[in-house]
């Protein structure tokens, strides 16, 4: 399948990628990423105990049958799973992406709950999912869509390509109620191959629906996932196309390294103080809470944006090339 054929291109791109020579981030200034200054160690360094195996997370459901799953959201209203399925090439507007309804259980309530070309929706390749209320975000190549996360009927329209949005990929509501929006700055030839004629962009679409640029630059690094960290009331940003972790609020002249890892990351979820990060360049989802990489899950092909079940402290995986949502219960 042509969308699987790109995805695997794109997570080729999440592995392979460095950035030796970016440009400053505009908001107002540059993304800096402090070097460590550790003091050299004491001659003969007392022995450091070997660290206690982490728990493991265990797995309680493979969910089948679905077609380029991009994203999972746990509505905790109606204690059910939105699963955002791409269905074909993530940049084309072919008007075929829908949405499902899954129970915690596993089962599949609505494959379709929400579907391009039927009852008046438009929905062409749908990835990162919100909740404002009973209103369920999307965000769709160069629009965000509403719908109602109940009957699934569409509601609103924001389009953000006269600011020349290029690949919205992840969407969260703000502490304010402000949707924040990541665009990746990708896009792909006619034979599959990734280009990047950016800009790397973090939009804002207030109450009003006024959409302005939040924050934009290459050091950016093709941001992926947003998650808003309640306790530090910040965004938690994670890097496809770098290694970095990033906490950024706004008004603030520039993000700042949070953490760093493998890189290709997708999705990112703050669950009880935990950072949790999905990989495609190790197949893995780890916990960066201390700053330091603690992998929970591996084996996971093209694990994309996460979701998380706080009544049942589980994590939701969507593998977009395996066409599956794995669900994990975590330690």
């Amino acid at each position: 399948m042509r969308g699987t054929i790109l995805w695997t291109a794109l997570g080729v791109l999440g592995v392979a990628c460095v950035r030796p020579d970016k440009a400053p981030a505009t908001t107002d200034s540059t993304v800096t990423r402090p070097e460590s200054t550790a003091a050299a160690p004491p001659a003969a360094p007392p022995p450091v105990p070997a660290p206690a195996p982490a728990a493991t997370a265990t797995k309680v459901a493979t969910v089948q049958g679905f077609l380029a799953p991009e994203s999972v959201l746990h509505d905790s209203v109606q204690d059910i799973y939105f699963v955002s399925n791409i269905n074909g090439s993530p940049m084309a507007k072919d008007n075929n992406g829908f949405i499902s309804r899954v129970r915690p259980d596993g089962a599949v309530e609505n494959l379709k709950f929400i579907e391009g070309g039927r009852t008046g929706v438009t929905l062409n390749a749908p990835k990162g999912l919100a909740l404002e209320g009973d209103t369920l975000w999307v965000a769709d190549i160069d629009v965000v869509r509403a719908f109602d996360a109940k009957t699934g009927a569409a509601i609103d329209t924001v389009s953000l390509s006269k600011l020349g949005a290029v690949f919205l990929n992840d969407i969260v509501v703000g502490l304010s109620g402000a949707l924040y929006i990541t665009d990746t700055g990708i896009r792909f030839d006619d034979v599959g191959n990734v280009l990047h004629p950016g800009p790397d962009r973090v939009f804002r679409v207030g109450p009003d629906r006024a959409v302005t640029q939040a924050i934009r630059g290459d050091t950016l690094g093709r941001p992926n996932g947003i998650a808003v960290d309640p306790v530090g009331k910040r965004f938690i940003i994670v890097e496809f196309g770098g290694r970095y972790v990033l906490g950024w609020k706004p008004g603030d002249k520039a993000p700042s390294v949070v953490a760093k890892g493998p890189g290709g990351f997708d999705g990112v979820v703050v669950a009880g103080g935990r950072i949790l990060v999905s990989s495609w360049a190790d197949s893995s989802v780890s916990s960066y809470e201390t700053g330091q990489e603690v992998k929970l899950i591996g084996g996971i092909a093209g694990p994309a944006d996460i979701g998380y079940d706080a009544k049942r402290n589980r994590l939701l995986i969507p593998s977009l090339p395996g066409n599956r949502v794995e669900i994990w219960h975590l330690p």
